[in-house]
């Protein structure tokens, strides 16, 4: 057993773990902070130099473990290799059901990955800041969809003070009048007289030419525009941290600490002296007394090779205890809490541990600019401004809303370029379909000859400085039967069962899709660009789908929400407004997995300020 009683134990030093541990920690409570992760370096070097030698940069191609073999893992990634390998339980953590069992678009693969070091997930993050609209808290009352439990319990003018904090914390650069258009579109609001921390981050080339070039587009009697995207990276010097220098490799990592990550608020925990964090430690069980309180935490650690340590389990106690591992980690632990007392898992009364798993699932579309018209793409932060005008509207009582974001990144995510459009050129192929150029509403031709010298400079010049691609985050509707359970054949390093995922999308979700694909094109068209986009080519993909027979695929955004939802009634949800258990009269559960919906912002900004609530529903605990 560790030495000690603390106030407070913390299961996760990811976003909110490290907000609860640093509030506590200043407010002179004693706080452990289990992490199943290895300890963040001094020096990000290491972290750069992974992703410099990996050749596929992916989100978690900068971080460890590095090996390929979840099986052998002790803290292994939810999926290794992408989508592609996600029904292979040799190459993905995560456990679903094999292709010949997903027949369409009901059932679909979860594509979605994180990590295990130390807030891994949010390391990798785009840093896009962005607030839920008040008609997000109550989508049941305003548009009769969902049910009346996927209305949040918290009032939007409470969340409102929230996200100052949160701001604050991460240090958000943007403008409130440069949002304020939002206001009659969509509802978003602000206190009088508040301002951002900092300054916005300057849109690019391609943020201005979308929103010249989409003016007058309208879907759903709602106009289309385009805004700057409050993001937490620096635009000027703030908390000690450098300003962002324009690097277009955000996700993973950011080589000069502008983007905040969760280090940064785990070293002010730190700082306080009265935090301590036990690492690579993975929790296995909650424990409780016969009152129903939760009086430990049993875990095992893991060594540098990624073995389990040798002895006993231990066992973690304190007055208070927080799970803050991930939407997924969190419901695995309370159902691997199972006992005689709680049969069906700790937290669980309501049998709502694991279900309405969601994702902001992607819709992705590219195009090149007119001819003679350059948007220099490959330039600055991966994203820096986007289409939030769709993002609320009566629509919403038939199909999901959507936002755009602008990509900087050319086709880099599209197709894999620069690469693919060179090596077209060079080799005389046409896989990206520019070789030879297409022109608008035409079909791709035969591909054009290799080139080499000055025609070779002049093709790779004119191509990719017209590319860039939109990327639609579609909010996701939350279904029960998509959901996480435990595995009873596979386990991880450590022996313990894996996660079992079900997922696919319902109607009112493939709606948005549809409606997004549409939006995408009437963008393009008004701006006189030509699409590019394709899926014919994508069937027999595990991201595969048709809707009304037209190609579909998507992308997991990593924006994982649900399997412990919020709301009032105990019957129907996991925790309360301030993220505690219903069940557990010392037990809080942190996280987008406490969202009772998605919405359309990506989550990090609304985990954090949830995570100031619950501070303070701690503190006053502990008094």
């Amino acid at each position: 057993m560790d030495n000690g009683q603390f106030d407070v134990v913390v299961i996760g030093s990811g976003l909110s773990g490290s907000i609860v541990a640093a509030e506590l920690g200043s407010a002179g409570k004693k706080v452990l902070v289990i992490e199943a992760g290895p300890a963040v370096p001094d020096n990000r070097g290491e972290y750069m130099q992974n992703f410099y030698m990996n050749s596929l940069k992916a989100p978690e191609s900068a971080y460890p473990p590095l090996t390929l073999d979840p099986a052998n893992e002790a803290t292994p990634r939810a999926t290794i290799g992408g989508l592609i390998n996600s029904q292979n339980p040799a190459k993905s953590y995560l456990i679903q059901p094999p292709p010949s069992k997903i027949p369409n678009a009901s059932s679909l693969p979860f594509s979605s990955t994180y990590e295990r070091v130390g807030g891994g997930t949010m390391w990798h993050w785009l840093g896009t800041s962005l607030r839920l609209v008040p008609n997000d808290l109550q989508m049941y009352t305003k548009y009769g969809v969902f049910s009346s439990d996927a209305d949040w319990p918290i009032g939007y003018d409470t969340l409102s003070g929230l996200y100052e904090k949160a701001e604050s914390e991460i240090g958000v650069s943007a403008s409130v009048a440069e949002q304020a258009p939002l206001g009659p579109s969509i509802g978003l609001k602000y206190r009088p007289g508040y301002q951002y921390p900092m300054n916005p981050i300057p849109m690019t080339l391609v943020d201005e030419a979308v929103s010249k070039g989409s003016e007058g587009v309208v879907v759903d009697s709602k106009p289309v525009f385009v805004t700057p995207t409050p993001a937490g990276r620096n635009s000027q010097p703030y908390q000690s941290r450098r300003v962002c220098a324009g690097n277009t490799n955000c996700i993973p990592i950011c080589p000069i600490q502008a983007k905040y990550d969760p280090s940064v608020t785990l070293a002010r925990a730190l700082n306080t002296g009265n935090v301590t964090v036990s690492w690579q430690s993975v929790a296995t069980k909650l424990l409780t007394d016969a009152s129903g309180k939760i009086s430990g935490v049993q875990y095992v650690t893991w060594d540098k090779e990624l073995n389990p340590t040798k002895g006993a389990t231990k066992t973690a106690q304190g007055a208070m205890y927080v799970l803050a591992a991930h939407a997924i980690e969190n419901a695995k632990l309370l159902l691997l809490s199972k006992s005689p007392q709680f049969p069906n898992g700790v937290a669980n009364f309501s049998d709502q541990v694991g279900r309405n798993l969601m994702d902001h699932v992607l819709y992705l579309s590219w195009a090149l600019t007119p001819e003679g018209q350059p948007v220099y793409p490959y330039r600055g932060p991966l994203a820096t401004a986007g289409i939030e005008s769709l993002r609320d509207g009566a629509f919403r009582s038939q199909r999901a809303a959507y936002r755009i974001e602008i990509g900087n990144e050319g086709w880099n995510f599209a197709i894999g370029d620069p690469n693919t459009t060179v090596l077209d050129f060079i080799y005389g192929k046409n896989e990206s379909r520019t070789n030879p150029p297409v022109a608008p509403g035409q079909p791709a031709g035969k591909p054009g000859p290799a080139l080499g010298g000055p025609a070779l400079a002049m093709a790779i010049n004119d191509r990719l400085t017209r590319q860039f691609r939109l990327g639609c985050l579609i909010e996701q509707a939350p279904q029960a039967s998509n959901c996480v359970t435990l595995d009873e054949k596979y386990t991880d390093g450590l022996g313990l069962p894996r996660p079992k995922i079900n997922y696919g999308f319902d109607a009112y979700t493939l709606a948005g899709f549809k409606s997004a694909r549409q939006t995408c094109s009437a963008v393009y068209k008004a701006m006189g660009a030509t699409e590019f986009t394709d899926y014919s080519g994508r069937k027999g993909s595990p991201s595969y789908f048709e809707i009304d027979g037209e190609a579909y695929a998507f992308f997991g955004a990593g924006h994982i929400i649900g399997t412990h939802r919020m709301g009032n009634n105990k019957k129907h949800s996991v925790v309360d407004a301030n993220q505690k258990s219903h069940d557990h009269a010392n037990l809080w559960i942190m996280g987008s997995g406490s969202f009772p919906t998605e919405a359309t912002p990506n989550p990090s900004l609304t985990i954090a300020a949830l995570a100031f609530a619950t501070a303070a529903d701690l503190k006053s605990a502990l008094k």
